[in-house]
Order: structure tokens, then sequence, then C-alpha cells
């Protein structure tokens, strides 16, 4: 017989109870992430020495973030988002350029996290309760450090490994705030074009790994027509819900868990959310498995479709930054890279428009200075754009370099391929 579980709710000014000094303290990502208590951590800094809060993709920006208290209360982030990305520009929080897969192994050799953090849904008659949208890099800690949990009646509870029992928190706050949703975004003329490339290489039976935004959205949109295709993925959208409700994805040939839809986080509309709440197919797992490219790859026919924002003509990837600035960070997009390489039948697309709103190429002869590469030339696959795809693996580097121009827009055409004749990449002459 299952008895009631009962625990004390106390004021989210009870986490400063657990810190000291010195503490490394990690929070998840977008919707998971507490606000209550990463606020009552704000309002406390003052009493701190040396504490840092490790937070990935942050929507709401803090005065500790700012830079409010030296020496007392940092932030640090792995992947820039709307609360941190001017933090980061203006000197006030740091950035640690990780791929997402080893945020959790990062974490724990370099800043060992003494406390989490997170957001949960209610908890359930076996006394556990669910991270919801997330699982991220904070599961990973999941039974190694001390919880202190804020939970949220509006947070479903979701399933797989980012499941946090009563004697694992140190403590409980509730804030049922409403869940941050995000509408999807409406794919353009462009985003379409290359979606129907891309579903054109998509078979039956398929594995997909897709990001969120027009593009992604832009390609699912187009697999209306596919069957059994599956789900492994960094991000779970309102375009992979509306596929699994049509029948499309049902993850009926995936090698590894079979009609599970594998994800490590979810973000969208509210519609997204009432969706995840107790759905059984879907299976919440930390980072560190989600995006292990040696676990994708068991994974057949893998194909994996992720954005930049410029290629240069040796195929090299800079996804991070915007005109030399940074805008977000490395992400999942060099795991599943990898990872894709390794799957049977498994193909990998960096997908851009091929150029700007304001007629600048993104494909380039050399990337952007400040631009870090993201994914390097040795792991791209196919570089697409809405003039075509250009296949870079097991070809040269002129071959590589006359299939991307090919697939520019036509008014940079001309200019590029005199660069690359000029840089060596193409020959001067034609015989």
């Amino acid at each position: 017989m299952i008895k009631d579980i009962h625990y004390e709710e106390l004021p989210a000014e009870a986490v400063l109870d657990h810190v000291t000094p010195g503490m490394h303290i990690i929070s998840p990502i977008q919707n998971a992430a507490p606000p209550a208590l990463l606020r009552a951590l704000d309002a406390g800094a003052e009493g701190f020495s040396g504490v840092t809060i490790h937070h990935m993709d942050p929507w709401e920006s803090l005065p500790f973030m700012e830079g409010a208290y030296p020496g007392r209360l940092r932030h640090v982030d792995y992947f820039l988002g709307p609360g941190s990305r001017k933090n980061f520009h203006e000197g006030t929080c740091d950035l640690v350029p990780v791929d997402f897969a080893q945020v959790p192994a990062t974490l724990r050799e370099f800043s060992p996290p003494g406390l989490a953090v997170t957001t949960v849904s209610e908890i359930d008659e076996h006394g556990f309760f669910s991270m919801g949208t997330n699982a991220d890099y904070v599961a990973s800690f999941i039974g190694q450090v001390p919880f202190f949990v804020e939970v949220n009646a509006n947070m479903p509870r979701t399933f797989g490994r980012n499941h946090i029992h009563i004697s694992q928190v140190v403590g409980v706050t509730r804030n049922d705030a409403p869940m941050i949703s995000i509408e999807p975004p409406v794919p353009g003329e462009i985003e379409h074009a290359i979606a129907n490339l891309i579903a054109e290489r998509v078979p039956d039976g398929a594995c997909l790994q897709l990001g969120v935004g027009k593009l992604p959205n832009a390609v699912l949109s187009r697999l209306t027509g596919h069957e059994n295709l599956g789900i492994h993925t960094e991000a779970l959208s309102d375009g992979v819900m509306d596929l699994v409700d049509a029948g499309v994805i049902d993850g009926s040939r995936k090698t590894g868990r079979p009609f599970k839809h594998v994800t490590t986080f979810a973000v969208g509309s509210q519609k997204l959310m009432d969706w995840l709440h107790n759905n059984p197919s879907v299976a919440m797992l930390p980072v560190d498995i989600v995006n292990d490219p040696r676990v994708i790859g068991q994974e057949h026919n893998l194909h994996s479709v992720n954005a930049t924002s410029e290629v240069d003509l040796y195929g090299q990837a800079a996804s991070e930054t915007i005109g030399g600035r940074y805008w977000s960070g490395a992400g999942g997009q060099a795991d599943f890279g990898r990872g894709c390489r390794f799957s049977p039948g498994g193909h990998g697309f960096i997908v851009t428009p091929s150029q700007t709103s304001g007629g600048i190429s993104r494909i380039t002869l050399s990337l952007t200075p400040g631009s870090p590469v993201t994914t390097h030339k040795n792991i791209i696959e196919n570089v697409v754009t809405e003039y075509g795809i250009a296949t870079l693996r097991g070809r040269s580097v002129s071959d590589r370099a006359a299939a991307l121009i090919a697939i520019a827009h036509p008014d940079h055409r001309e200019r590029l391929s005199r660069e690359a004749r000029d840089a060596g990449l193409l020959p001067r002459t034609v015989h």
C-alpha cells in the first residue's frame, strides 16, 4: 500500500541556509530554471563569498548576472540566452565553450556542484518529483548532490531519468508561475525550400534530431507523408508533437529505446506542455546520454538537422555568433555531427539561408573575424541552402569550395569564385 507523502513547503529564502562559501550551484535551462529560488539566491548574495551559479540559456536577467555582487555571487553560462547575452557582452558573466554532451563532465572536473536548484512537478504517490520539461545536465547529478526544488503545479510530469526522490531533497518551496510558452515560429519561403531538399533525403523509418526554430519546423512540416519515423533529439518541439499525433513518428524502427521519443529538454507552446504531461512515450534523459556521440551512433539511420549562421569555403560552420559577436553557444551541433558519422545509414545536415536579410552571403571565403568554429570541416557532411545541398564528405578542398559556391546566393557566386581562386582553393584556369 502506498502512503501519502508529506513534506513541508518552505519560503524560497530557505535555500540560503544551504549555501556555503565557494559553492558551485547548478540550475537547469529554460522552463526548469526555478525563478523564485534564483531570485532568492540573488537577494541573499550580499551574505555569500565566492559562490557561482552555473546556468545555461537563462531567460531572465538578474542582478548577479549583471555583476552586482563581485566576489560574492557570479554567473557562469554555457549557452547564452536572452537573460545573459547582453551581460556577457558587457563582461559581467562568463561563458564556457563546451559541447552540450560534455557539460556534466566539465562541471564535475572544474566546478563540482554542491547544490542543485530546479523547478519540478507535483510529487507523486511514490515520493518522486519530475523535472518535467527538462533533464539536461542537472539530471546527471540526481542522487549525487543535494537538491532544493521549486514545485510548480503547471510543470508537466514526464518520465525517463529526470525524477528526484524526496529523500534526495534538502528543501521544497512552491511557485505556481505559468510556464514560459513559445508559439512555433512560422517558416517562410526560404525555410520551406530548404526543408523540401532535406525531406527528400529522409527515408521512412529514419530517426531524427532537429533543433527548434523556423528551419526545423519547416522540415517537420514536410515529413507528413513519411512513416515509422523516430526521435532522438536534444530539443523536443511542437513540430515533433504534431507528427507523433499524426502517427508519422512512432519510434517503431528505432534501434535504441524503440517507441520512445528521446530528448533532454522540451520547449514550445502551452499545447506542448499539456501534451508532455503524463505522456509515457517521451523519455527525458540526461544530456550526457542523449548527446553522447557514442550513443547517437548506435541509432540506425540517424538524420540530424542543425542551423548555422555562416559556413566558409573549407566547410567550417560558425553557429554561435552573429557578425563576429557571441549570440548563443555550441549546444549539441557537433555532438550530433559526430554521432551521425557512426550511425549506420546516418546523415548530417547543416542548414542556413544563402544570405542574411541584409543581403550578406552566409557562404564566405573565411569566417567573420571573432567567429569561432562550432563544427569543423572534418565533421560536416552536408550543407544546405535554398539553392541545394553541398555534400562535403570525402571531397577535396577544391571540390568542397565549388560545391559550396554552387549553393550560395547567385548574387555572390562570381565574387566567391574569384576569392576562392585567389586563395588557391580553386584552380586559376580550367583545362
